[in-house]
């Protein structure tokens, strides 16, 4: 058995019906009992009435044996053309089992012995014939109460073992199952619970990495902006400082000694010039040509003027 939660509702609906269906064959059962002690108790007052009369009618008997003498019994069969004495046949409703029951009656229109007894012993006659209609009755009764108490220890037995099976191998077996589910489906919701963390952790996971990329990138382009705000500012101060070598290596130089100093402040601002461009970024080829260019420049008018103060 698959443990989904269709198979839990189904469960739980057998469950139900089971515990309903064990309600009423509880109650039918009670009710069955019931009834079946109250057929005992009757069963036993109609035999000790039974016993009673068939004894008065032992000695009815025998008073119209020694009234009438032996052939009475003869005389009896003869007469009797139909039946005086009959009984009817119904059914009784109790708890869902029909118990049948037997009445009888006496057809007050048929009267065979009125004639029986006539010589000797009518009276004795008329008494046998009212004592065992008596016993009769009581009789019947006693065969009604009798074919309700078989039937109903048979249904009594029958519903008392369903009530068993379901109470003690129905109900837990399914109880079982139910909790069985249950402890699947908690594991179920447990391991997806599990999963959607683990599954919301790598991404929050992700969106940091993603954020710390995007923080990484605004900071270098912040950077390369600065660097290139700085390169801007050097690149002005040199040329500055080339305007500033220009004017003076325009103007003559009165002394020797002015020549190398001349020099040495031009290779100090060279050297410079140089460091401040090592920090930069490294220009292009174009860049470094043009730079080669005017530094061979002012080596030239440097020599120009060395030669000119010598001679």
């Amino acid at each position: 058995m698959f443990p989904t939660r269709m198979t839990l509702s189904v469960m739980k609906g057998k469950l139900k019906g089971a515990q309903q269906g064990h309600s009423l064959l509880k109650r039918k059962s009670e009710a069955l009992t019931k009834r079946f002690r109250d057929i005992t108790q009757r069963i036993d007052d109609a035999k000790r009435k039974m016993g009673r009369v068939m004894q008065t009618a032992a000695f009815s008997l025998a008073e119209v044996q020694y009234a009438t003498g032996d052939n009475i019994a003869y005389q009896v069969q003869e007469s009797v053309q139909k039946a005086r004495f009959q009984v009817k046949a119904k059914q009784e409703n109790v708890s869902g089992v029909y118990l049948p029951t037997f009445e009888s009656f006496i057809n007050e229109d048929i009267n065979d012995f009125k004639m029986t007894g006539l010589g000797r012993g009518g009276q004795q006659v008329q008494k046998a014939k009212l004592v065992y209609t008596k016993a009769v009755e009581t009789l019947v009764e006693l065969a009604s109460l009798q074919t309700a108490f078989i039937i109903l220890d048979e249904v009594i037995k029958v519903t008392n073992r369903r009530v068993n099976a379901i109470e003690h191998v129905i109900i837990p077996r399914t109880e079982n199952t139910i909790s069985y589910i249950n402890s699947e489906l908690d594991e179920l919701d447990r391991e997806e619970f599990y999963r959607l963390k683990k599954v919301q952790e790598k991404k929050q996971i992700a969106v940091a990495a993603e954020e710390e990329e995007e923080l990484a990138k605004r900071a270098a382009n912040s950077g390369e902006s600065i660097y290139e705000d700085e390169d801007e500012e050097e690149d002005e101060e040199a040329a500055a400082q080339d305007a500033e070598l220009e004017e003076s290596d325009a103007t003559p130089i009165p002394q020797e000694s002015s020549a190398p100093a001349t020099a040495t402040t031009l290779g100090k601002k060279k050297k410079k010039n140089k460091k401040k461009k090592s920090t930069k970024v490294q220009p292009s080829e174009s860049e470094i040509i043009e730079n080669v260019d005017k530094l061979a420049n002012q080596g030239e008018v440097l020599q120009n003027d060395e030669e000119d103060v010598i001679f």
